[in-house]
């Protein structure tokens, strides 16, 4: 039998395709439930709501310092030793949260765990991913791993919520750190074939990396993330603090009572589930998009129509129901532009060394996660709500919408002076 016939990628559901999305759905079930701490662990310490938001927000920048560290250890070491050492800091940084008492230590530690959903994220996942389909399954199979991210966000907060009915926040910790190690028992199933070694005349990730970074399009990639990373991580950390104080309280007899959904607090887990709910569609959709239409007018379109949603939300009353509509609209939104930037970035600067650009890229993401959360905590100590930072999140989409469109989508070796990539 022929290689092309045995390859992984001439099939849509392999098993590098299953066993990253088993990977990523654990890792960000975990990520997303931080939100639905921020009040119990603020009321038990007495803390400022800035103090376990920044903790948050160090946990958003070191994901995005860890991504390109663990994209170039994936590329040197190999993909499963790397994910394997996302996995155990992961682990690590949760269990020693639970001894943390102080708004310094657990600041300190999510620089663990930060690192660890480095390792068991985006970056490393769909780096393999991507290696392991073919180019016509490549836009569609990265839009599948992304939105198993989503399903881990719909199983995170309601667990998360559930478990502190009866255990304390400290317990609850100890039991995702037992998750995620469970989740590398799918490791076995994650073999692909390494990217053919470089010739004399292939660049190495160094000459690369510089000349990404010197090309405009890589750096409106790089900006146009910020907002994504800004509008992301603020929502889940603050809304559900955010629907807990602001909405409007649950109506008897209403159509969302009847659903369970009694209180504020019950609503703000809800709506980061529903986000993820609504989002695996429209993240499969945009992968599905990606391999017949421009990826940058695409991811143009998505950060306008978050904008769009964004504003209409904020300057409405915050109602059970229009909490219950926003979720759903922004949640097809939600990680949309992961698989149309990943795969953006592997169209324009190849797979061999697409984990550690998309890592770089990531940082940006990350980097406006950090602001998102920390302004979130900061502005709600300052002023009693978070106004003034939603709209921040909607000047800084409109920009990117804006950016991402002189992105040249031409592959390096097709430019001219440009130098092709290793597949």
């Amino acid at each position: 039998m022929s290689r092309s016939n045995t390859h992984p990628g001439n099939v849509l559901f392999n098993p590098v395709l299953i066993a990253g999305c088993i990977i990523i759905l654990v890792s960000f079930a975990i990520r997303s439930s931080f939100g639905i701490f921020q009040i119990p662990i603020a009321e038990e310490f007495n803390w400022l709501r800035a103090d376990f938001s920044f903790a948050i927000a160090v946990q958003n920048l070191f994901w995005g310092i860890g991504q390109p560290l663990f994209g170039a250890l994936a590329e040197k070491y190999g993909d499963r030793k790397a994910i394997i050492a996302g996995a155990m800091t992961y682990a690590a940084g949760l269990l020693l949260s639970s001894y943390a008492i102080t708004p310094g230590q657990h600041q300190f530690l999510e620089i663990l765990v930060g690192f660890g959903i480095a390792g068991t994220g985006f970056g490393v996942i769909l780096a393999v991913v991507g290696r392991a389909a073919s180019d016509q399954h490549r836009s569609l199979a990265l839009g599948i791993a992304t939105a198993a991210g989503s399903a881990g966000q719909i199983v995170g907060p309601p667990l998360a919520q559930f478990l502190l009915q009866d255990l304390a926040w400290q317990s609850v910790f100890v039991v995702f750190a037992g998750l995620i190690m469970l989740s590398l028992l799918v490791l076995f199933f994650m073999q692909v074939p390494k990217p053919a070694s470089p010739t004399q005349q292939d660049e190495g990730l160094g000459q690369v990396v510089l000349k990404a970074v010197q090309d405009p399009t890589f750096a409106f990639i790089f900006v146009g993330f910020f907002s994504c990373g800004y509008q992301l991580a603020f929502i889940t950390a603050h809304f559900p603090a955010f629907i807990t104080e602001m909405c409007s309280a649950v109506a008897p007899g209403s159509i969302i009572q009847s659903l369970g959904v009694s209180t504020t607090s019950i609503l703000g887990a809800v709506a980061i589930a529903l986000i993820g709910v609504s989002n695996i569609g429209g993240t499969i959709l945009a992968g599905w998009l990606g391999n017949r239409y421009s990826r940058k007018y695409l991811l143009a379109s998505i950060y306008l129509m978050r904008t769009l949603v964004a504003a209409v939300f904020i300057m409405n009353p915050i109602t059970p129901e229009s909490v219950v509509i926003f979720s759903i609209l922004m949640g097809a939104l939600w990680l949309a532009t992961v698989p149309l930037t990943a795969g953006l970035i592997a169209q324009i600067y190849g797979l061999r060394y697409m984990g550690t650009l998309y890592g770089l890229v990531f940082f940006s993401h990350q980097l406006g996660g950090f602001l998102g959360v920390w302004l979130g905590g900061s502005m709600y100590d300052l002023y009693g709500n978070y106004t003034l930072v939603w709209w921040i999140g909607i000047g800084v989409g409109a920009f990117s919408a804006l950016i991402h469109l002189p992105v040249n989508e031409k592959p390096w070796a097709q430019r001219s002076g440009g130098a092709p990539v290793p597949a």
